[in-house]
């Protein structure tokens, strides 16, 4: 029997390479949204300690539901 001989692509036959542009790129605006939600959630877990139950629970929910998200998509 004869072995298999690999296939070989033609001269012209060249795949281009795409460059996958998968990345995040983050902009300042990011980081300013980004900073905002840390510190709601710093001053949420303070406020928790000193026995806030009302602006602790806003604060906190604020941070990692709205702000943390909206620092992800903001371009």
């Amino acid at each position: 029997m004869k072995a298999p001989e690999k296939s070989r692509k033609a001269a012209g036959g060249k795949k281009s390479k795409e460059v996958s542009r998968d990345t995040l790129a983050f902009s300042a605006k990011n980081y300013w949204v980004f900073g905002a939600a840390f510190a709601s959630i710093i001053v949420g877990y303070v406020m928790l300690t000193k026995g806030s139950i009302t602006l602790a629970p806003i604060l906190l929910v604020a941070g990692y539901c709205v702000l943390m998200p909206i620092g992800f998509f903001v371009k």
